[in-house]
């Protein structure tokens, strides 16, 4: 990155952004340079969408989504069986079935779940059966264990399923009903039905019925590989010792968690230093793992602009500046061989960095997922304090909001550097471009941060 203005914790520069590069000439950009909010997130959105859909393994496709229509090729269950420990019988033989007067009937056999040779159930006669078990030929219905004196007419507790012995009698103390205690064949899913439709997110329940009905691969559109780069020659890693003129990387620790609860599968690879030559090397190391490559730090004027100077030798990778606050630098292109890797260039200030994530990475990885709901939920909230912003600039404020009485507050100041309040913060208070007071009391739009 560069020096202070960027990733360090300079109050003046953390607050107003204002130390940025040149803007570039690329349409959408206004007669100022500057780029709104909506138009560069559109132009970022425009050049990405959902991965080419792939064939993963079941445990492999956890948090894809599917990229066809899943029919079941058979019935679930795939047959009759017993939802209950008890006796399968002939529901006319337990009819006035009383303690007083039980029916009594001849036990003809044990069936197991995973059964495949199954006893006929003749009239007088009941098989023991297990939970899961296939229901035998002639039983209409299943009598609960509790339901019988356990199997033996001596005294046999009613728990006690254990194997029949000569001449066994059941005793059913109460009337069964036709079809008590079955799950019929097909009843949760039938031969040839849609269970699950393309778009669907696989999760650990989707994945479970994949298997029930037999499937080993899907077709899915694959988790986003990103590869999250924090730079800064000042940077040091959590547990070193912290000299003169430097400070902790936190950037990419934050970033790459933020890719992960987007669904990405993340790579952090911290504390590049501002070094042509090893950034150059990182990044052709690191083009054969990403989809998406993020960067933190270096996109601002400075003395040492390392991060421009590499992105410049690839081509294709516009730096600009944009109509909010914090933020107000970014770069986005695309890097590497053939069609390039989109690249997204993030200020390196850790809350401009964060909610330059929120606001424009994490909707593109959304995308490359193929979801539908790319953006966080926006809500309307009262907030009871007074708000000021600087004209022309969109403000993101970190807040607090309290969903019961629709109120949301301002946690911490404005500047980029306080990582403290952003770690109180759930949400973004907007405050328009347009708009530089708001009385307390105010109606302002609230994006949610989730978590």
């Amino acid at each position: 990155m560069t020096g202070s203005t960027e990733s360090g914790t300079t109050p003046a520069a953390c607050c107003d952004d204002s130390a940025d590069p040149a803007p570039a000439a690329r349409p959408g950009a206004r007669p100022d340079g500057l780029w709104t909010v909506d138009e560069h997130l559109a132009d970022v959105l425009a050049a990405v969408g959902p991965l080419p859909a792939i064939e993963l393994q079941l445990l492999d496709a956890q948090g894809c989504r599917l990229a066809e229509d899943v029919l079941a090729e058979g019935d679930l269950p795939p047959f009759d069986n017993s939802s209950m420990d008890g006796y399968a019988l002939r529901t006319p033989d337990t009819v006035g079935a009383s303690a007083e007067y039980p029916s009594v009937l001849a036990v003809v056999g044990d069936i197991a779940a995973g059964a495949g040779e199954l006893p006929t159930v003749g009239p007088g006669q009941a098989a023991r059966i297990m939970t899961g078990a296939p229901l035998p030929p002639g039983a209409a219905a299943v009598a609960p264990v509790e339901w019988t004196d356990g199997g033996t007419g001596t005294g046999r507790a009613a728990d006690a399923m254990t194997a029949p012995v000569e001449g066994e009698e059941v005793r059913v103390l109460r009337p069964v009903a036709e079809g008590a205690h079955i799950r019929r064949r097909g009843s949760d899913v039938a031969a040839g039905s849609l269970v699950l439709t393309d778009g669907t997110r696989l999760g650990p329940a989707q994945l479970g019925l994949l298997a029930a009905i037999g499937r080993a691969t899907v077709t899915v559109r694959p988790r986003p590989r990103v590869v999250v780069l924090s730079t800064g020659s000042e940077l040091v890693q959590p547990g070193d010792p912290v000299g003169p003129g430097q400070i902790t990387d936190s950037n990419s620790f934050t970033l790459t968690a933020a890719a992960l609860d987007a669904g990405a599968i993340a790579y952090r690879v911290g504390g590049v230093p501002d070094d042509a030559a090893r950034l150059r090397a990182v990044l052709e190391d690191q083009l054969g793992r990403a989809d998406l490559i993020v960067t933190s730090g270096g996109v601002s004027v400075g003395a040492y602009d390392v991060v421009k100077e590499v992105f410049a030798e690839y081509g294709g990778v516009d730096f600009r500046r944009l109509r909010m606050q914090p933020g107000k630098p970014q770069g986005f292109g695309r890097i590497g061989p053939g069609a390039g890797v989109p690249l997204m260039a993030l200020p390196g200030n850790p809350v401009s960095a964060y909610i330059s994530f929120e606001l424009f990475v994490r909707p593109v990885i959304r995308a490359m997922l193929g979801a539908e709901d790319i953006h966080r939920p926006v809500v309307r909230a009262h907030c009871p304090v007074a708000l000021r912003s600087p004209a022309g600039r969109r403000q993101f404020l970190r807040g607090r909001y309290t969903a019961a009485d629709g109120l949301v507050e301002p946690v911490g100041g404005a500047g980029s550097h306080l990582v403290g309040a952003l770690a109180r913060a759930d949400c973004l208070i907007t405050v328009p471009e347009d708009v530089t007071e708001l009385p307390a009391g105010s109606e302002v739009d609230v994006v949610l941060l989730g978590g």
